[in-house]
């Protein structure tokens, strides 16, 4: 038999007698070189497009630094990673996402890190039937799964899941009315829905409702709208470091309410930009921000402690966030998933996008570091409510509320 270097393949064929030789060897040769391409696209590909620069940076940078645990084979085939940077901007996250599958014609993609990004992706992500586990909050990204959203899962607790988590909070601590100040784009929107929508289910009244970009260098004429009506607590929809701002001004003005956050602030370069005025403040979380804490039958805590563990022997203590937890969960759904696509077809094809795709969506009793996933035709994210924590802010840090 004939060995091929360039392959690492073994082909059954005996060379002898004469010039017929010298052909049989063009032949093999020709097959070779036809069969390279295929072979070269055999290595599986990921791209991920995350929010590195701009005003979400502190959400992608721990995604991108989690990126470095990811497992460099699954199934047997090399994993080679893809990050682009959509600088927090919905045009450069769209753009990423088309030289993703056009040029390098991944098999998958994790992100954007934030949900107004990942909505904008999703007309090419259905268009280039590319698998896609959205990082980011909001349940529009994966509901209804219609024709679009079919090739969108994602990793993150939904707004529903957290805004329910605050208003049952809110009611049990006397809350009898709200305001809330959330971010001028979808996350702020869609957020403001859900709060609204569990908000009258606990018999909590909305006085007020304001917003703000993400960019703005001032709250006080929202914040003091929110004052002269007079709620029992406010509701800030926001994400990284620019959520700081509403809570910084309302205290600054002698609010002395209830402060609740999304989940969309769980890193420690918000408690560090929020400082001393968020002591006191509430936000319904990743259970990884407080796995340590947890009960020990909580099923997110052994998977979230040996996260924890790994990134910071990587990156110091201190250093985990929930969103680097995201993208961990993301490559765990991926580990589940690729061997069962491996059985269909192979990497860089149509045939393995959809396999992949299906695979993902099958995913049943997959422990991670949020909880237990179990998604259908119907759920692509698959998480109930153990994957969500009521934690306290005090003293700059991240302390559990048990019911």
């Amino acid at each position: 038999m004939l060995r091929l270097p360039s392959f690492g393949l073994l082909w059954p064929y005996r060379l002898s007698g004469g010039s017929s030789r010298w052909a049989r060897l063009a032949a093999l040769c020709g097959a070779a070189s036809a069969l390279w391409p295929a072979l070269a696209l055999a290595q599986l590909q990921i791209g991920l497009v995350l929010s590195l620069t701009g005003p979400a940076a502190s959400l992608g940078i721990p995604a991108r630094d989690t990126v470095a645990l990811f497992p460099k084979e699954i199934g047997g085939q090399k994993v080679e990673y893809i990050v682009l940077d959509d600088a927090s901007d919905t045009t450069q996250a769209v753009q990423d996402t088309k030289k993703l599958i056009s040029e390098n014609h991944v098999d998958a993609i994790i992100g954007s890190s934030i949900t107004p990004n990942t909505l904008a992706m999703t007309d090419v992500i259905a268009e280039g039937e590319t698998p896609t586990i959205s990082l980011a909050s909001s349940a529009k990204i994966i509901e209804p799964v219609d024709a679009k959203r079919r090739w969108m899962f994602k990793t993150p607790q939904t707004d529903a899941m957290m805004a329910s988590a605050i208003a049952e909070h809110a009611s049990q601590h006397g809350v009898k009315t709200l305001a809330y100040i959330g971010q001028a784009d979808a996350l702020g929107e869609t957020f403001y829905a859900e709060v609204a929508k569990f908000a009258k289910i606990h018999h909590i009244d909305v006085v007020a409702n304001e917003r703000f970009n993400r960019t703005d260098p001032s709250v006080t004429g929202q914040v003091l709208k929110i004052l002269a009506a007079h709620p029992d607590a406010v509701v800030v929809g926001a994400a990284g470091t620019p959520a700081a701002l509403p809570p910084k001004t309302l205290v600054g003005r002698g609010f002395k309410g209830k402060i609740y956050h999304n989940h969309g602030v769980g890193n420690n370069d918000f408690l560090r930009v929020c400082g001393a005025d968020c002591n006191g403040t509430f936000l319904p979380a990743s259970p990884v921000l407080v796995a340590a804490q947890l009960p020990a039958d909580h099923p997110a805590r052994t998977l979230a402690l040996d996260y924890i563990k790994r990134f910071e022997a990587l990156r110091g203590p201190g250093s985990v966030s929930a969103f680097g937890s995201y993208a961990w969960d993301a490559s765990m759904l991926l580990n589940h998933a690729v061997p069962v696509a491996l059985k269909s077809a192979a990497p860089g094809t149509p045939e393995f996008r959809r396999a992949l795709r299906d695979a993902l969506e099958a995913t049943h009793g997959l422990a991670d570091t949020n909880g237990v996933v179990d998604m259908s035709a119907t759920d692509h994210l698959g998480l109930d409510q153990r994957a969500r924590v009521m934690v306290q802010i005090r003293d700059g840090k991240w302390v559990y509320q048990p019911r």
